[in-house]
């Protein structure tokens, strides 16, 4: 039981590192403003298309800004939600049989 623990752990790591190399994306206003993060939901960089900042005012930015975060870390969501399914999978796929699926 004790190793099945530890190799959850290890790989628990090793998602957690293959998450850390992936990058998700939030766009808004056709790619005015596009953010980058990684699937560990850290923003790695923000992009802001000149001509629209400098038409853009402070207000109308931050709403966007917000917008371009929340869909990148949505994003982070679903691909760190698929890793976890496929490694659960992986772990524990050999055990269905015994709970009738």
């Amino acid at each position: 039981m004790l190793d099945k623990l530890m190799a959850a752990q290890q790989q628990a790591e090793e998602i957690k590192k293959r998450l850390d190399t992936i990058s998700v994306f939030g766009e808004v206003e056709g790619g005015a403003i596009r953010i980058t993060a990684t699937a560990n939901k850290a923003v790695t960089a923000i992009d802001i298309d000149e001509e629209f900042y400098k038409q853009a005012d402070k207000e109308e930015l931050e709403e966007l800004l917000l917008t371009a975060i929340n869909k990148a870390l949505s994003q982070a969501d679903l691909v760190s939600a698929a890793e976890m399914q496929a490694a659960t999978k992986n772990m524990f796929g050999g055990l269905g049989g015994m709970f009738g699926q």
